[in-house]
């Protein structure tokens, strides 16, 4: 068929699709949530809800972007293939079938959707012909195909692939299903119960990978997860804005996302700071200990028996047996609460063995009455008392004794970190300098009154898991995870506890002054077991910048390798020296000629210049908006970004103010480095470096 017949066929094919999917919605919206009861008709209301949303379409962007015809075998000789005979399918982002129920797009989570992926030449997985759609605004422009069994075919790069990952960008991040590699659909693919670790540079797609392997889950798991729940946690809430619209394009629409601070704020919001010294150490793995210890402290000691009315006769418990009963529930391993709820209980079932003893016949009924009585509930209540963690917290801060008999160091089956013990095995435990850190200068009078800090909402989050269970989630996608302590990791950790978790992250990126040197160490804090896999190839970084930003890795992140840019597009790098006076002029003239081309512009600047460059910007009467101070930006080209907030961001045009200054804002060389890192990083087609101080020294190192 010549090219442009071909070619109207496939976009006749197209909008049959896009008509057979309006009727599916269609038909969801006709229908009526009668449920057997008034909860079961709004769970069904609901369910029609979220079904309708995720069918509705968006004409701007392709139903399907992919097509591969299969191979058959014909019913001759064995092995003999019959071209003409094998079935077609059209890979699309959802499934949409005919009023007979006939496939007309195959989702690309199905199984079927794999070749698409990953059929090569050497491996053609029974596919005769692999093509690819290019689209503008919904129709289709153009194609590619890919003879996989014909030898005479000269293999090379697909143009429309090329310029798909090349596509300016404005607005959120944009779902990879057209472009995903064999490589990244084969982490997307990974069971349910194995928890994966991407360590990803700059620009590979580990966060789209992330996300997509979510949707994946959703789609071959969806009893399950739909109804224990997925939920990605991302760095800040610009990044999540930057992200939010990804999962919703691919149908789903149910997956919740947070930030670590977010998720750890639910017994008391983040309100006040601490030291870098003093943060770092609240996030220390040693302090899961030093709480675990502070919580089971309450537990009272028997000191007299315990003496039941009932009747005309008193029971009598010694103080002896109380123990025992006591040193039982704390042998089990239960929560706080739990055994603290099973206490009343075990005594009532001490004064029943006394009356049968006494030949009394006493049932179920008697042990609830005497568990229920007076004298039990006072001695359960004084021997284990209730608890609440900001409570505990304020205690553990302000007494000096209290802290101290909980940072010795101890051998035993709760310190179970590694990191935490010395060379002989002791639980290192906290030095007197160290409590000395965590004891408030100035005790606030109450727990109510306290500014905790984000440090203090994650030790918030550890105490509330120690009195009562924290519920597990289906599965949790873990971005940025470099950056999360070993008491933020623990945190998350617990959201996943009987279920796996997708860790995404790159060490080079670390920013934090705790930030992880090992995976093997992260995966440890986060409780689970898992494999870490290494993606070095960058689609979304050109090799001009990332050649520039390699050279800080051997200075912040020796022995990890420098990523690749596989991209035919190089990019375009400016490195500007100018007089300090004339910085902002400069960036608001490099932003205006950004904007004479398609593509998203982002100015990254020290933190303390954001409201000057937005200034800059705005007297030259350019629209933009700043991101940070927890919000992002989704309407704006031009967008200020302080280069704490870079992270996991992505602009056509990058414009970068005085990397010097971005560096030393950092409280060390590396992590000042390594901020630098990401910052240059950001950049999908051109980076302009404006600078008056000179670049730091291992920018310049290498440099020819």
């Amino acid at each position: 068929m010549p090219a442009d017949d071909a070619l109207t066929h496939e976009q006749a094919y197209l909008t049959r699709t896009r008509a057979a999917l309006a009727a599916m919605r269609g038909r969801t919206l006709a229908l009526e949530a009668h449920g057997g009861d008034k909860i079961a008709g709004e769970i069904l209301a609901a369910t029609l809800w979220h079904r309708a949303r995720s069918l509705e379409d968006d004409p701007t962007r392709a139903l399907f972007f992919g097509r591969v015809d299969q191979v058959a075998v014909s019913g001759g000789d064995a092995g003999a293939v019959d071209a003409e005979a094998g079935e077609r399918f059209y890979i699309g982002r959802r499934h949409v079938t005919d009023d007979a129920g006939d496939p007309l797009v195959i989702d690309w989570r199905a199984p079927m959707s794999t070749a698409f992926y990953r059929a090569s030449r050497s491996a053609p997985m029974g596919v005769l012909l692999r093509r690819r759609f290019g689209f503008d605004h919904g129709r289709i422009t153009a194609f590619e195909d890919e003879h996989l069994l014909d030898p005479a075919e000269v293999q090379g790069r697909s143009q429309i692939l090329a310029e798909e990952i090349e596509r300016p960008r404005v607005g959120p991040m944009r779902d990879i299903v057209a472009t995903i590699q064999p490589e990244q659909d084969e982490l997307v693919r990974v069971d349910d119960a194995t928890t994966v670790c991407i360590q990803g540079a700059p620009g590979t797609g580990k966060t789209a990978v992330g996300l997509h392997r979510a949707a994946w889950l959703l789609y071959a798991f969806r009893e399950r997860l739909s109804r224990q729940g997925v939920l990605v946690i991302g760095p800040n809430r610009a990044f999540l804005e930057h992200i939010g619209q990804v999962l919703p394009t691919l149908g789903e629409v149910e997956v919740t996302h947070t930030t670590v601070e977010d998720l750890v704020a639910a017994v008391a919001p983040a309100t006040g700071t601490d030291p870098t010294a003093v943060a770092a150490l609240k996030g220390d793995a040693r302090m899961a200990e030093v709480l675990r210890r502070a919580v089971w402290s309450h537990v009272g000691e028997p000191d007299e028996a315990l003496v039941v009315p009932r009747g005309a006769r008193k029971w009598r418990v010694p103080a002896y047996e109380v123990r025992e009963l006591i040193d039982e529930l704390r042998s089990r391993g239960v929560r706080y609460e739990a055994a603290r709820a099973m206490l009343p209980q075990r005594l009532a079932h001490a004064v029943l063995l006394q009356m049968e003893r006494a030949g009394d016949s006493p049932d179920d009924r008697v042990q609830d009455a005497v568990a229920r009585s007076a004298p039990v509930r006072r001695c359960a209540d004084a021997l284990w008392p209730k608890l609440e963690p900001r409570a505990v917290l304020h205690r553990l801060f302000t007494d000096a004794e209290l802290l101290a008999a909980c940072s010795e160091g101890s051998v035993g089956p709760d310190d179970e970190d590694p990191a935490a013990r010395d060379s002989t095995g002791h639980s290192r435990g906290l030095t007197p300098e160290e409590q000395r850190m965590l004891l408030w200068d100035k005790a606030p009078r109450t727990a109510r009154s306290v500014r905790w800090s984000v440090a203090d909402t994650t030790l918030l989050d550890e105490l509330a898991d120690l009195l009562n269970r924290t519920p597990s989630l289906g599965h949790v996608v873990l971005d940025e995870a470099q950056d999360l302590s070993p008491m933020q990791l623990r945190a998350v950790g617990r959201r996943c506890a009987t279920s796996a978790a997708t860790v995404l992250g790159d060490i080079a990126q670390g920013t934090t002054p705790w930030s992880t040197t090992s995976w093997a160490e992260s995966l440890h804090h986060l409780g689970r077991a898992g494999e870490v896999t290494e993606l070095r190839q960058g689609f979304r970084v050109p090799a001009a910048v990332i050649e520039l930003a390699a050279r800080l890795l051997p200075h912040m992140a020796p022995g990890l390798a420098a990523p690749i840019s596989v991209r035919d597009n190089q990019g375009r790098l400016d490195i500007v020296q100018l007089a300090a006076a004339d910085l902002s002029a400069r960036m608001a003239e490099t932003v205006a000629e950004a904007l004479a081309e398609p593509g998203s512009v982002g100015v990254i600047v020290p933190d303390a210049w954001t409201n000057d460059a937005s200034t800059a910007l705005s007297s030259k009467e350019i629209g933009h908006g700043v991101l940070g101070a927890g919000h992002g930006d989704i309407e704006h080209r031009v967008d200020v970004v302080p280069a704490t907030v870079a992270k996991g961001l992505e602009f056509d045009t990058v414009v970068v103010l005085e990397p010097a200054a971005i560096a030393a804002a950092e409280p060390d060389e590396r992590t000042g480095l390594r901020r630098l890192y990401v910052v240059l990083t950001r950049a999908v087609t051109r980076l302009v470096v404006l600078h008056a101080d000179p670049l730091p020294d291992a920018l310049t190192e290498h440099a020819d």
